[in-house]
């Protein structure tokens, strides 16, 4: 029979300081792969008030556990209607960052 208790729950998931500190010297973290710790501070912030964050850690919309891919600038909130944050593409108009959304927004 499947586990299907989160993953959060589970100790085999659990990521420590030590497994963080790890994850983030591989070359998917890399500096230019990841975002600020201003805007992975505003992710974590924004996820804590979703009632899809389990255990303050894994996301049930998709899986992830949240601590770690909320440092990368590639992922989005998988939540329908744009999630609560969007992938950062690089420099907006007047020096701001820009999302995948304002992208979409803005004229060609």
């Amino acid at each position: 029979m499947a586990d299907n208790t989160c993953k959060a729950c589970r100790d085999d998931y659990k990521v420590t300081e030590a497994q963080m500190q790890r994850i983030m010297q591989t070359s998917a973290f890399a500096p230019e792969r990841r975002v600020d710790a201003q805007q992975y501070q505003e992710r974590l912030q924004l996820c804590s008030t979703c009632p899809k964050l389990s255990d303050g850690v894994t996301c049930t919309a998709c899986g992830c556990i949240i601590p770690v891919v909320a440092w990368l600038k590639e992922r989005a909130c998988p939540l329908p209607g744009g999630g609560r944050w969007g992938k950062l593409t690089g420099q907006a108009p007047g020096g701001s960052v820009a999302t995948a959304a304002d992208e979409q927004l803005s004229p060609s």
